[in-house]
């Protein structure tokens, strides 16, 4: 027989007192959640598969920076105008179900992206990878909430981040060896069959909860019960937070390794492709290592938090500063090396967010809150793909302007968060108080 467990910081103080409760977690919550983060895995190599070919795809399809950056652009406006109804679909449909739409989705994306014989098939096919990622890294976080106890949360969601760091490992080491060896359509077309592994991996394996755990029943009334999904998540000033932490910290990360980051290397710094794969490679080993440190720091102490995304914020926008304004053409190695230790620590700290708005939703929102605080970091990240693009072409190629622009989002966003961020601490010391004491008087 199950026994109460004490609250946590992170369970939601406004769930009903009849769900469900903490699941057990063990090795088989473990393998069915390895399942779902294989298909976030293979989502992300697909996704930053493009990072490394940028200047292949530029040669290909005989474009401008403006043109390549639009590949990004395209995939992430598609991946951001998604996250709400994804959001909702994993809360009424479950994982298993939107997993497998995601998966076929970004298979053929990407192996469209392979044979395309032209730049509008190419964009076509981004748009539809970038679908069907959409519906990955939400529904790993609904599994991962489903099948393991709450306190474990923050540690779970930076552990799912890593898998995604694992996959843009696997893009910057795999992708562009294959590329150099065996072209273009062959390392597109190649890579598509991972996609139909994980999908074997789902549909024999994967399930939404354990037995015994199944959430209850999500009454649906069309177009009213959707407003009602997104007003209640979004009225939560810990879901608003939550959106604005991974807005401010994901995005500089983001854009140096989708796109950026190798033409940036080579055509600023001077560097062979090969030692500034080797400095990408550099990032996604510092987002390894930063990950599981503040997820446990996280679930140690809940008021880590915010000073952990302040924090990498902070030095990252120092250290950008420091390597687009350094005296000269060229920038130290020393200082390059800094600089993509710290923008490994951008992907950590914008899992961050989704620690802000788990406590301020009830398992039945859990999904439609996650996809709004994911529209925030992939918002960010197309906004400063476009703008690095644009004033790229506008300045000749000054990458010292381009990547200026990533300061006026990190203002506007640090300015959100500090607003935010009291009124959210407040409500979650009221309602675990609320919790406790629901805790401690149990009806006879």
């Amino acid at each position: 027989m199950n026994t109460p467990t004490s609250p946590d910081p992170s369970t939601s103080p406004t769930a009903s007192p009849t769900q469900p409760l903490d699941p057990p977690g063990g090795r088989r919550a473990v393998f069915v959640w390895g399942v779902g983060v294989s298909v976030y895995l293979v989502a992300v190599v697909f996704r930053t598969s493009l990072g490394v070919a940028g200047l292949d795809a530029a040669d290909r399809f005989h474009v401008n920076a403006s043109a390549l950056a639009a590949f990004s652009i395209l995939q992430l406006l598609v991946y951001a105008g998604m996250q709400i109804p994804v959001g909702l679909l994993v809360d009424r449909w479950g994982t298993r179900r939107v997993l497998t739409l995601g998966i076929v989705l970004f298979t053929v994306g990407q192996l469209g992206f392979a044979l395309s014989p032209t730049y509008g098939m190419a964009l076509l096919s981004r748009a539809l990878l970038g679908c069907g990622d959409a519906m990955t890294f939400i529904s790993v976080l609904r599994l991962g909430s489903r099948w393991f106890p709450a306190r474990r949360g923050p540690v779970v969601v930076q552990i799912a981040g890593l898998f995604g760091v694992v996959g843009n490992l696997l893009s910057t080491m795999v992708l562009a060896r294959t590329l150099d060896s065996l072209g273009w359509t062959a390392t597109f077309a190649g890579s598509s069959l991972a996609g139909l592994v994980v999908l074997v991996l789902v549909v024999a394996f994967l399930r939404d909860h354990p037995e015994g755990f199944a959430p209850e029943p999500v009454p649906h009334a069309g177009l009213a019960y959707v407003r009602h999904q997104i007003a209640r998540a979004w009225r939560e000033p810990g879901t608003r937070l939550g959106m604005w932490v991974h807005f401010t910290t994901q995005f500089p990360g983001m854009v140096f390794l989708l796109l950026w980051g190798m033409p940036f290397l080579v055509e600023a710094q001077g560097l062979s492709r090969g030692r500034a794969g080797g400095l990408l490679t550099v990032v996604v080993l510092s987002n390894m290592v930063v990950g599981p440190v503040y997820g446990h720091l996280i679930a140690r102490r809940h008021a880590a938090r915010a000073p952990l995304a302040l924090g990498t914020i902070g030095a990252t926008a120092l250290v950008w500063a420091g390597t687009v304004a350094y005296p000269g053409d060229r920038a130290p190695m020393w200082l390059l090396v800094t600089l993509c230790v710290v923008l490994g620590a951008c992907g950590p700290a914008s899992m961050i967010g989704f620690d802000f708005a788990r406590p301020a939703n009830p398992p039945e929102r859990q999904g439609t809150a996650a996809g709004i605080v994911n529209i925030g970091g992939f918002t960010a990240s197309m906004t400063t793909l476009l703008a690095v693009g644009v004033l790229l072409d506008a300045t000749g190629g000054s990458y010292r302007v381009a990547f200026s622009s990533v300061f006026v989002l990190q203002a506007l966003g640090v300015a959100r968060i500090l607003r935010l961020r009291a009124r959210t601490a407040r409500l979650e010391r009221e309602r675990l108080a609320a919790g406790r004491v629901e805790a401690v008087h149990v009806p006879a």
